[in-house]
């Protein structure tokens, strides 16, 4: 293989694995937020006012 077009080759590829390591990043962001968005939800922050009192 003719050294030039196989740089070429190696270059192109690398370009598309850093292309799909940031769309997989991206994905994965979106995925942990949205999993704390679940559990961090507004309900939750109302739970207290249903407990037992401290001197109880």
């Amino acid at each position: 293989m003719v050294p030039e077009f196989h740089h070429q080759l190696i270059e192109q590829r690398t370009a598309e694995l850093r292309r799909e390591a940031v769309e997989y990043r991206r994905a994965r962001e979106a995925t942990r937020r949205a999993a704390q968005d679940k559990k961090q939800s507004p309900g939750e922050g109302r739970r207290g006012l249903f407990r037992k009192p401290a001197s109880a």
